[in-house]
């Protein structure tokens, strides 16, 4: 599961990030927000590159977010191999993707608390993690439904809904891949 789980999360992640920048482009031509530079300089804190000029970051920048957004579809994927899905999985996911940003922004100190942002550049940010944690979630759910369903769903299946009686399927039929 584990090795399928990977690749399948780096292309669902990828679709995530391609699809959050045609969303991101098509926002800033409406609103005249300006394309920003902080995943690029993320990047150069992380490998230690000297600090460039926005002009130049461009390549980093591009490696950052398709980069982050291919890493973190792993998790994604690995969420709906265990039959984690649907658009609560996606849901909870996109926190995730969010808490994944604030932490290297500002761990590296190249961003700021999202609670001292300006409201529209926190409302942007949310709205574009949101079409990348979906896209996302569509996806990896898409190809990890062609193995089957995950053990939480066979599990669900076997005792629907949450009871205090119904303890976990056997080992074996919990990790039993069907095709």
């Amino acid at each position: 599961m584990l090795k399928q789980a990977v690749w399948q999360g780096l292309v669902a992640g990828l679709a995530g990030a391609a699809v959050m920048t045609v969303a991101e482009k098509i926002e800033q031509r409406s609103t005249g927000r300006p394309d920003s530079y902080v995943p690029a300089r993320v990047l150069a804190r992380l490998t230690g590159r000297p600090e460039r000029p926005a002009d130049r970051l461009r390549t980093l920048n591009a490696a950052m977010h398709y980069g982050q957004g291919a890493l973190v579809g792993v998790l994604r994927s690995v969420m709906a191999h265990a039959g984690l899905r649907g658009p609560v999985a996606s849901a909870m996911f996109t926190v995730v993707r969010l808490t994944n940003d604030q932490i290297l922004e500002n761990a590296t100190g190249v961003g700021a608390p999202p609670q001292t942002w300006p409201r529209r550049e926190l409302a942007a940010d949310v709205l574009h993690k949101c079409v990348y944690g979906f896209t996302t979630g569509a996806v990896a759910d898409a190809l990890a439904s062609r193995s089957g369903p995950g053990p939480g769903q066979r599990h669900a299946a076997r005792h629907p809904g949450r009871r205090a009686d119904a303890g976990p399927p056997p080992r074996r039929a919990a990790h039993a891949v069907r095709r």
